[in-house]
Parts: C-alpha cells; sequence; structure tokens
C-alpha cells in the first residue's frame, strides 16, 4: 500500500500501525543496533507503486525502516515523499543482478552498487526478523 507522506498523513498513520505494527521504542531501537538502512539507490518501480507524477531525470533514492510485522519503504519524488508498506507474511526478497523486495505483484528493484554493499548487514536482519516472525505465526494443520 502506497502512500504520500510529504506531510503528515493520519490514514497512513492508522493503516502502517494496524497492518505492521508500531514502530520500536528507543530502547529496542538501541538493542537491534538500529531499524532503517541506510540510503539506497533506486533502480526500478512497478507501476502500480510508482506515483503518476514520477520524474525519470533524477536518481531516486530509498530507505528501509522495519517493524514488528514488517517493513516501510520510504523513497522520494523531487519534493514529495513516499511510503509503501509490506507485511512480512506477503514480502518476497530476490538477489539477481538487482536487489528486489517483492509484495503482492508490486516491487521495487535496488541497485546493487556501494550502496547495497555497506546496507548488507540490515538486509540480513531484516531476513532474519522475518523468519522468526513467519516462523512464530505457522500453524499445522492437523
Amino acid at each position: 500500500m502506497l502512500f504520500n507522506t510529504s506531510y503528515k498523513n493520519e490514514d497512513y498513520i492508522k493503516e502502517v500501525n494496524r497492518l505492521i505494527g508500531k514502530s520500536y521504542s528507543f530502547i529496542e531501537k538501541l538493542k537491534m543496533r538500529g531499524v532503517g538502512s541506510r540510503r539506497l539507490v533506486v533502480e526500478e518501480l512497478s507501476p502500480s507503486v510508482k506515483p503518476k507524477n514520477m520524474q525519470e531525470i533524477d536518481a531516486n533514492f530509498a530507505s528501509v525502516e522495519l517493524r514488528p510485522k514488517g517493513i516501510v519503504i520510504h523513497f522520494s519524488n523531487r519534493l514529495d515523499r513516499y511510503s509503501w508498506i509490506v507485511p512480512y507474511r506477503l514480502m518476497a526478497i530476490f538477489s539477481t543482478q538487482t536487489f528486489s523486495i517483492h509484495s503482492n505483484g508490486q516491487f521495487i528493484k535496488l541497485r546493487k552498487d556501494k550502496y547495497y554493499r555497506d546496507n548488507k548487514k540490515f538486509f540480513d536482519k531484516m531476513n532474519g526478523l522475518k523468519n522468526a516472525f513467519l516462523s512464530t505465526n505457522y500453524k499445522i494443520i492437523e
């Protein structure tokens, strides 16, 4: 789900808290050694995630924020800031020539450059949190 978060958006706050939980407390952030990625270069956005007024001229940057039940991908377009909510249960990650995050037929592809290498430990942490969340919510039906 994509939201314009350039300004305070009550709908975004309610939806993100409902879907993927409230952000971690200050103490939890310290214990986790951070819950946000460094900046990443956006290579490509799926048409359903791409804003209508997207400018292709500038290099677009993104960052990823961890939440208890998912992630929020923040990216900008000129003066506007957008946030894409991705629950862990719907998230798929692929690492080919680009690093891509998919959810419900939508995707964002991130360039594998020095920014990606700086974020490698962060992505490992994100995968660990996703696996821990999915394993605790997995129920065997007999």
